[in-house]
């Protein structure tokens, strides 16, 4: 569906060969649970709506499998049973496995819990950080990354045993 461009790819010379992939820190999170005030506009959007924020982020991190519309109204639904970490938590686990990230400050089941709307926050932060704008939805990245001849930031470790 997206022709030649390499979706995920696992480190190696073209992950490294990228302009952005110095500046990141390798194996940890971008930003702090608690720097929400570092995207003003992501902050206020998953303080109002926390479904859409979710949702655009979801998105990304199934590499389009999951529409944002699907992702928001589960996300949604949830929500008036209190039970949205439920399908949130999953989620972050699969970003931290995306750019190899700790699991902090706690396990993903607990950021959730204890604090959806900030790790909702975060994990936004750190797609844009990462390359990946979920404002724009995955075909619209796909399009961005292929018109600047940029590898998808995403970069899944190796197998470990």
């Amino acid at each position: 569906m997206y022709g030649d461009v390499p979706v995920f790819m696992s480190e190696g010379a073209l992950f490294r060969d990228q302009p952005y992939a110095g500046e990141l820190p390798q194996g940890l999170w971008t930003t702090g649970l608690c720097d929400c005030h570092e995207d003003c506009h992501i902050c206020v959007q998953t303080a109002i709506v926390p479904c859409v924020s979710f949702a655009r982020n979801t998105e990304i991190v199934n590499r389009g499998t999951i529409p944002c519309i699907n992702a928001g109204l589960i996300h949604l639904a949830l929500g008036f049973v209190g039970c949205c970490w439920l399908y949130a938590f999953p989620s972050r686990s699969r970003l931290r496995e995306h750019f190899a990230l700790p699991e902090e400050p706690c396990s993903d089941y607990w950021v959730h819990i204890c604090c959806t709307p900030c790790a909702i926050c975060q994990e936004s932060r750190e797609l844009k950080n990462q390359g990946a704008d979920p404002s724009l939805g995955w075909v619209s990245n796909i399009e961005k990354w292929r018109r600047d001849k940029i590898t998808p930031p995403i970069v899944v470790p190796g197998m470990n045993r």
